[in-house]
């Protein structure tokens, strides 16, 4: 790769205004490639740097897309600077733990395909992740050129949010990167994610050039298996990148509330006008939601998802809130136990 000015590895004021003068002087800005068990590689304009950590930094505090501070001469990273985004996840058995799927990011193209894997309530959950992130998302539909009623998928998608983008397409044909151009400029950074199978590695291959493996859909539930196995920052034809990622057959939802009213805009307003603040949107008198599925403005289908969404982010935020109270505690006690053997 040859090198790269910080503009065109998406650096902006927001991460200069969290340098000091001797940072400024004496380290590296970088962008995280790669993170491996014990190092990460990044990109930055004297070129690709392997880094080891310093105390004290993990490569679990690491993600793909982060910008960091380092010294290259020693191969060091000295400082993860602060996100202007993240995308994360709850973790499947909601150990108190949430996953990072990728930092910085501008867009998300949550991808489904025109056939058994279309499934709205999947999709409304990366569009929860997405919209409590701050990231504009994209749903873009695959094997358009396999179904006699693309328009069904399309109709069915949009119907997910107001003013949401969908673009169908055969991930197949030349076209891919002009249709998704728009989200894909200079210094912009996209994510694809979705089930595996649905085209994700032949859509990233198209946007960067690439030539990394495809697999095959299995005919009995139009899934496919893993083909990216980990997530890696790309860099796109049109000046972009790209964060590849594994598809996730578990997508937790945790700490997500504003996302998930975000995703359900015509259920959460309405219910801000219920006559009880607890309202369950089931009999009770005043329900707002139920007064707007009698009116048809609302979809009984997308309620009963969005309380799911609600009762699972409920149980996850909880449990994590428990998880940290115990870190904390422990974190505590083992001070004081250092102190007291310290006198």
């Amino acid at each position: 790769m040859t090198h790269l000015t910080r503009d065109a590895l998406g650096w902006s004021p927001y991460y200069m205004s969290q340098l000091d003068l001797e940072e400024l002087d004496t380290l590296t800005p970088a962008r995280i490639a790669t993170v491996h068990r014990d190092r990460v590689v990044g990109f930055s304009e004297i070129g690709p740097l392997e880094l080891t950590l310093d105390p004290g930094i993990t490569t679990a505090a690491v993600g793909v897309g982060d910008w960091v501070l380092c010294a290259p001469a020693q191969h060091r990273l000295i400082r993860v600077l602060e996100r202007q985004t993240e995308l994360t996840r709850g973790t499947e058995y909601h150990t108190g733990e949430k996953q990072l799927i990728a930092a910085n990011l501008d867009t998300l193209f949550i991808t489904s395909s025109c056939n058994n894997d279309f499934n709205p309530a999947r999709l409304e959950r990366y569009l929860a992740l997405a919209h409590d992130a701050m990231i504009t998302p994209v749903i873009v539909l695959t094997k358009a050129d396999q179904t006699d009623d693309p328009d069904t998928y399309i109709d069915q998608a949009r119907m997910l949010g107001r003013d949401l983008e969908v673009i169908a397409m055969d991930a197949k044909t030349d076209d891919v990167a002009v249709l998704l151009e728009p989200w894909c400029g200079k210094g912009e950074t996209v994510a694809l994610a979705g089930s595996s199978g649905v085209g994700k590695t032949t859509i990233a291959n198209a946007l960067t050039g690439g030539d990394a493996a495809t697999q095959a859909i299995r005919e009995d539930d139009a899934r496919g298996r893993h083909t990216t196995t980990g997530r890696s920052l790309h860099r796109m034809g049109s000046g972009g990148w790209l964060i590849d990622t594994p598809g996730m057959r578990g997508l937790g939802v945790a700490e997500v509330a504003y996302g998930i009213d975000a995703t359900f805009p015509e259920i959460s307003e309405l219910a801000e006008t219920c006559k009880f603040r607890d309202c369950e949107h089931e009999t009770e008198p005043g329900c707002a939601v139920q007064a707007g599925i009698s009116r048809g403005e609302v979809d009984p289908d997308r309620l009963t998802r969005f309380k799911k969404l609600k009762r699972e982010n409920q149980h996850a935020t909880e449990t994590i809130a428990q998880a940290r109270d115990r870190s904390r505690k422990l974190g505590k006690m083992y001070r004081s136990a250092v102190k007291k053997k310290g006198r």
